[in-house]
């Protein structure tokens, strides 16, 4: 849900975990709360009015005010969300943040580790049973009932969809993971051999080093390169990664959930690393001493650039509802990858891919570089310019 700078007339909730910004809601009630709407959706066709309500839309809802003691006061006070950048303007939005996504900020922030909850879950035993849980709800037959109201929710223009009927897909989970008309997203500078493109539709960050992200955006103290990859630091392949360059594009549950290679490439290897189910919003990435990143659950292809002959990794990763990572095309490997042509998909939830490119593969776009160190996410489309490799002295 998007709404224009000038129409935010209250400050955004200062997330963090120092001050519990839930105020008076316990840990066993926050997950009552996830476990009641993930219930919710199975019995219930409308998700603006369930998993999917924001501060902007709970003041009707009384169940939730219910189910959540103070929600309807943080609301009043404050916006629960993120500003995003319009590209090739100054122009800023609000993104407002599902509900279902602000009580996994709480349970991250105050409820981790092996501290107990309903039922004497762990958080992480929980969040994971959830995501799980909320997976197979969404590829019911039933679930079809709730597509409309999703697209009410989120505005979505199904004129792009290759299927624009909504009828006529069979699962929920299968419109989450919708296919677009060939034409739609373009790949920029097409017949510029060193242009490397965007991988999804999303909010992008990008950071030339891993120091300058860690200065301006992935505040977790135990991000490295060899953690995200799962690789021993002295391997030969995580020295390739010294001194790389990441992009960060996050997606959110309205976004087009396919993810494309944002190189000319060859498949190659397919590493998943089993993890946690934490909420990738900018809140849990900035936050230090949460590790989102190389927590979660995560599946990296590593495809081999064209260009320079180096390998890039592309690491898909799940988050907080997410059901599954799905390859496509770069699932077969020694195929032949064309820029802008599709990887992979995401099941249901928002979710999060961090492109590794080796040093020299890539110089980002300036304007992308200028909003990142602000910082603030800027919103792109799978295709949309990402940089380029740069011509060797």
């Amino acid at each position: 849900m998007h709404f224009p700078l000038h129409k935010v007339d209250k400050p955004l909730e200062p997330i963090n975990s120092e001050s519990n910004n839930l105020p008076g809601l316990t840990n066993e009630q926050a997950a009552q709360g996830l476990v009641s709407l993930v219930d919710h959706s199975e019995g219930h066709t409308d998700v603006g009015h369930g998993i999917h309500a924001t501060s902007h839309t709970i003041f009707n809802i009384r169940w939730i005010h219910n189910l959540i003691p103070g929600v309807e006061r943080l609301a009043t006070q404050y916006h629960i969300g993120n500003f995003v950048a319009i590209r090739g303007s100054k122009e800023q939005i609000f993104e407002a943040m599902p509900i279902y996504a602000r009580i996994g900020m709480h349970l991250l922030f105050y409820g981790r580790g092996q501290i107990q909850v309903l039922h004497s879950h762990t958080v992480e035993s929980l969040l994971k049973e959830q995501s799980i849980k909320e997976g197979k709800v969404y590829d019911s037959p039933e679930s079809t009932a709730s597509i409309p109201s999703f697209v009410e929710t989120y505005s979505l223009d199904t004129s792009e969809l290759l299927e624009p009927d909504v009828k006529k897909y069979k699962t929920f989970n299968e419109f989450f993971s919708r296919k677009l008309k060939p034409d739609v997203r373009p790949v920029e500078n097409a017949d510029d051999p060193a242009s490397i493109c965007s991988a999804a539709d999303c909010r992008l960050t990008v950071y030339q080093t891993i120091d300058l992200a860690k200065q301006f955006w992935i505040k977790g103290r135990e991000f490295t390169y060899p953690n995200l990859l799962g690789l021993n630091p002295s391997s030969e392949r995580a020295s390739i990664f010294d001194g790389a360059s990441l992009a960060i594009f996050r997606l959110a549950p309205a976004d087009y959930h396919r993810f494309h290679s944002p190189i000319d490439a060859t498949a190659g290897e397919i590493v998943h690393i089993p993890g946690q189910y934490y909420t990738v919003n900018p809140q849990a990435v900035n936050e230090a001493g949460f590790d989102v990143f190389t927590a979660n659950t995560r599946s990296i292809l590593y495809l081999t650039h064209a260009g320079t002959g180096l390998p890039v990794a592309f690491v898909a990763i799940g988050a907080l509802l997410v059901g599954s990572i799905v390859w496509t095309n770069g699932g077969e490997k020694g195929k032949t990858i064309k820029r802008g042509e599709e990887l992979g998909y995401f099941a249901y939830g928002g979710s999060t891919v961090v492109v590794l490119f080796p040093k020299g593969v890539i110089k980002f776009d300036e304007d992308l570089v200028a909003n990142s160190a602000v910082p603030v996410e800027t919103l792109v489309k799978v295709g949309n310019s990402l940089g380029r490799t740069p011509t060797k002295a």
